[in-house]
């Protein structure tokens, strides 16, 4: 199966091609390469990392980027000033470009490489605006009059 029909769900729900297109794109990504592997984790309630095994390659050869909703990490090994022939190579240290679709709100607040892992920390940020908020119901009665403070002191000087 390579195509989705929703049709159905665009009878009823609006804004939702968005979906679309993220079936779309996980359905092609299953065709890529599997290099390098990575781990999501969860790591509060709004919190995750992403950690990928990027053995071989320095902060300088990673590059980290995202663009429209999509975290894209891609690593090229600089080969230059390697003096030593390589005689069997079990370490890949090929090019990549991994692509993460991030859902709405998700935003990195940093990366850092430890140990030939590359720990890239995500969170969800909702606005104030999205928040959900309670919202004052009117009964279209006219408002009570305002409650004299201080024992109605202020009327009594006033006489």
């Amino acid at each position: 199966m390579t195509g989705f029909d929703f049709a159905p769900l665009f009878r009823t729900a609006i804004g939702f091609d968005r979906l679309a297109r993220l079936l779309d794109t996980a359905a092609a990504s299953t065709e890529t390469s599997s290099y390098p592997p990575y781990n999501i984790e969860r790591v509060g309630e709004d919190s995750y990392r992403l950690t990928m095994a990027v053995a071989g390659f320095r902060p300088d050869d990673l590059e980290l980027t995202v663009k429209e909703n999509t975290l894209i990490v891609s690593g090229r090994v600089n080969n230059e000033g390697q003096g030593a022939e390589v005689l069997y190579r079990g370490i890949a240290g090929r090019a990549f470009e991994r692509r993460f679709v991030l859902a709405d709100h998700i935003v990195v607040e940093g990366a850092d490489l430890q140990n030939g892992l590359l720990h890239i920390n995500l969170k969800r940020v909702v606005p104030e605006a999205l928040k959900p908020r309670r919202i004052a119901i009117n009964t279209g009665e006219a408002p009570a009059q305002p409650q004299i403070a201080n024992g109605g002191a202020e009327a009594k000087q006033a006489a």
